[in-house]
């Protein structure tokens, strides 16, 4: 097409309102399936175990402790094998919810989409605390003492 039909079409009433029409139509589509991914994350929760069976940890999307809980195997172990048997779980349902939420930023979202990369890259980011892999190491260290 010349530029002087492409102006033409500019000018064109009719097809700069159809134009437009579709360009709101694709933005409120865009926009709809953000509101349906961010209702999902919001509502995703993720419980996770230990290895050793001792604690369960639930998260929120935000990688909130929303709830835990303790075999009655603790009441024979130190606190702090207790202690690392929360944060283990706790790293695990990280890890779990960092993956759950990446799979529904592509599921709503598309998996060409940008605003799905980049949303699972921020609750990966949020969920993934460097100190706490230092600790995870630390910790891991320790077990092998006992």
């Amino acid at each position: 097409m010349s530029e002087a039909s492409d102006m033409q079409a500019f000018l064109d009433p009719d097809a700069s309102r159809q134009y437009l029409r579709s360009w709101k139509d694709n933005v409120d589509r865009m926009a709809a399936r953000a509101a349906a991914m961010t209702e999902q994350m919001e509502q995703l929760r993720v419980t996770a175990r230990d290895g050793n069976g001792l604690a369960a940890v639930t998260i929120d999307s935000a990688g909130v402790l929303v709830g835990l809980e303790l075999t009655d195997r603790i009441h024979r172990l130190e606190p702090a094998v207790v202690a690392r048997a929360v944060m283990s779980a706790l790293r695990e349902a990280r890890a779990q919810a960092a993956r759950r939420a990446h799979g529904i930023a592509v599921e709503v979202m598309g998996p060409d989409s940008l605003s799905a990369h980049t949303t699972a890259d921020r609750m990966r980011s949020a969920l993934d605390r460097p100190e706490e892999s230092q600790e995870a190491s630390q910790e891991q260290a320790h077990e092998r003492e006992f």
